[in-house]
């Protein structure tokens, strides 16, 4: 069903309406880029034609051409056979332009589908004259598919009131012809091919419109969804290190207070104090650098419980295991006496892809390997598949590329300035994060 007209058109009086349709067919109008074709509509060229000037083959166009040449030779033929019985046969410029009449406008419809039309709604009169005093029936089964088809693309690539306006030339050279040849039905049945042709390219358009917008609005959603969802782990980070921040400063307010009463006048024990003083704020210096920027909720909510760090992971290992995962944890280095930061992002990352093996692959083997260097923690995390079903290969790694987890742990591994990779290893999936290690102050 065509919708009903924009505000705009309705704004206008019928008399200009009806002229705007008009010019935009006739001159004014343009046509929308052909619509993108599908790798089937569009395949590659093969490797042995590589020396082609073209890499892909466009089936529509190529019918298109065929079918005007087909034409072409048709009418040719049929202009030259039996010429004995035609009362006024045609010579042989008249036999080409009649043919080319009904050939021309087809082969261009593909890349000037208006212009096509155009050039059709001036040769199919032309060609009708042509035959008029040679032939019963000027009008043909060339000229018919001809004509449709080129309509049908205007309809398909052109706005509603171009496609109007030609319609309604289509309709005024249907009575035209009527007149001429003085048959009567040839406008009823001329007008209802027409119709029904114009009617089929529009709701072809209207489909790739509402399509095209859809995917446009899905795209703004995955967008907004993805900014969310930065927002909400970086208010997550925000809340986990509230604590970490605030427990230097609450340390550093007890020392500048207990120091001085310590001391009592000796310059050693103030030294020493004021010394571990400046260890904790340059500690928390640091950690204040990495927090800086990153967004709290708007209502200033906090969350202060403990947060865990890697102390805890034979608590996670053994809860992926209770979930059906084999995991196995291979620790290097000391890892004890690392910033609260980075344990906890580790942890983090380490829980994240845990969980991912949980969902995506069900029943795999994980292995968490973690290992610290003089200035770098070192984390990797692979599952081996899992139950995986053969028949969706890469569904899991693709929903895993796509999740908002993957967004959190670049975050978190941002604001320490490491490095993530994550992608597909083998038959399942895996993900290696290297943390820096601050220098000692």
């Amino acid at each position: 069903m065509i919708p009903p007209p924009a505000p705009r058109d309705r704004a206008r009086s019928p008399v200009t309406w009806l002229a705007r349709a008009l010019a935009g067919a006739a001159w004014s109008g343009r046509a929308d880029p052909a619509h993108p074709r599908s790798r089937r509509l569009a395949p590659r060229v093969p490797g042995f034609l590589g020396l082609l000037p073209f890499r892909t083959i466009d089936l529509i166009l190529l019918a298109d051409l065929v079918l005007a040449f087909v034409l072409y030779s048709a009418v040719q033929s049929m202009l030259q056979t039996d010429t004995t019985r035609l009362p006024a046969p045609l010579g042989w410029g008249e036999i080409q332009f009649a043919a080319a009449c009904s050939a021309l406008p087809l082969a261009l419809r593909d890349r000037w589908p208006l212009g096509a039309w155009r050039l059709a709604a001036v040769l199919v009169p032309a060609g009708i004259l042509t035959r008029l005093q040679t032939l019963e029936t000027p009008y043909s089964a060339d000229t018919v598919i001809m004509y449709l088809l080129v309509l049908y693309a205007v309809a398909v690539r052109c706005e509603r009131h171009v496609t109007i306006g030609a319609w309604l030339v289509s309709a005024a050279g249907a009575w035209w012809l009527e007149v001429q040849i003085d048959q009567s039905g040839v406008t009823a049945i001329g007008v209802g091919l027409m119709t029904a042709a114009v009617l089929l390219g529009y709701n072809v358009r209207a489909r790739r419109t509402a399509v095209r917008l859809l995917a446009e609005e899905e795209r703004r959603s995955e967008q907004a969804l993805a900014g969310q969802a930065v927002l909400e782990e970086r208010a997550r980070i925000a809340r986990e290190l509230h604590d970490i921040v605030a427990h230097h400063m609450s340390v550093i307010a007890i020392q500048a207070e207990a120091v001085p009463l310590k001391a009592r006048g000796q310059a050693r024990l103030l030294e020493e104090g004021l010394a571990e003083i400046r260890t904790l704020s340059l500690t928390a210096m640091t950690e204040m650098r990495r927090v800086l920027g990153v967004l709290r909720d708007a209502d200033g909510a906090r969350d202060t419980a403990p947060q865990p760090g890697l102390g805890h992971l034979d608590e996670l290992a053994a809860t992926a295991r209770s979930a059906g995962l084999a995991v196995t944890l291979k620790l290097g280095g000391d890892l004890t006496g690392l910033p609260a930061a980075v344990s906890l992002s580790a942890y983090r990352i380490a829980q994240e892809s845990l969980s991912n093996a949980m969902r995506h692959a069900p029943g795999s083997a994980v292995s968490v390997r973690i290992t610290r260097t003089a200035d770098e923690l070192h984390l990797h995390v692979a599952d081996d598949g899992g139950r995986r079903s053969p028949a969706e290969p890469g569904i899991g790694e693709a929903s895993r590329h796509a999740g908002h987890g993957l967004l959190g742990m670049r975050e978190r591994v941002s604001m320490l300035g490491g490095r993530l990779w994550a992608g597909p290893a083998g038959d399942g999936f895996a993900v290696t994060a290297v943390l820096p290690l601050p220098e000692d102050p």
